[in-house]
């Protein structure tokens, strides 16, 4: 048991060092939409934390975690002549190890099951917009900035070679992204050069179905001049 406890506050010691000082770094390094950033402080930058903790997790068992019996000391001896006393494990630090454990576990489950790999697997949402009459489309594929929200991360849509399309007399824009988590959170947002940027919300359900077809046509979930209207259809990857 012993073994079991200390074995845990090492891996918990090098779990808060790693995390702990790559959360630091983002942090201090200020917001990072595209991730680059993140990966490099959790990859490059939190080892060195991971490294420190562990030492600590250790020290902090051998320090707190083993604590001698308070027996009393045989008639006759004094406490200078007292043979060490044997050392066991301290009940608070176990338990408090044993439910960090727990909740990180569960947390770590919840996480798994969230992965779309468990029901319909990664799926494509296809994304259009319609501009108003006498809107153009932008002539760079660069100054088209299309953001889907899903749960708290963010991820740029693709845009197909035949991104400039039209629908009638209307200019169109066609693009893709991949959902990856379940959540009831998502919005996708528009940004075109001289325009606001125009947000939707993505109404699915946390675990979707592939749509039969496309959504109704709709606008910004904020009222604007642009009159931009969004919809979008869902398919499974497999």
């Amino acid at each position: 048991m012993r073994f079991i406890l200390g074995f845990l506050s090492a891996l918990l010691g090098a779990l808060a060092g790693w995390s702990g000082l790559a959360a630091l770094v983002v942090m201090l390094a200020g917001p990072d939409r595209d991730g680059g950033i993140a990966m490099g402080a959790f990859f490059d930058i939190g080892p060195i934390g991971g490294v420190v903790g562990l030492v600590a997790g250790i020290w902090l068992f051998m320090r707190f975690g083993l604590v001698r019996n308070a027996s009393p000391a045989p008639a006759g001896e004094t406490p200078g002549d007292a043979a060490p006393r044997a050392r066991r494990l301290s009940f608070p630090l176990a338990i408090t190890v044993l439910l960090i454990v727990a909740v990180l576990g569960y947390w770590g489950w919840y996480e798994l099951i969230r992965s779309p790999n468990l029901s319909h697997g990664f799926m494509t949402l296809q994304i259009e917009f319609r501009l108003p009459l006498g809107m153009t489309l932008p002539d760079q594929e660069e100054d088209v900035k299309i953001e889907v929200e899903e749960a708290s991360g963010y991820a740029n849509a693709m845009l197909p070679p035949n991104w400039r399309a039209h629908d009638g007399e209307r200019k169109a824009i066609i693009s893709t992204a991949s959902l990856m988590y379940k959540t009831r959170h998502r919005a996708v947002s528009l940004t075109l050069p001289g325009v606001p940027t125009q947000h939707w919300s993505i109404d699915l359900p946390s675990d979707p179905d592939p749509t039969p077809g496309f959504s109704p046509w709709r606008t910004a979930s904020e009222p604007s001049p642009a009159g931009i209207e969004m919809h979008f259809r869902l398919s499974a990857d497999r």
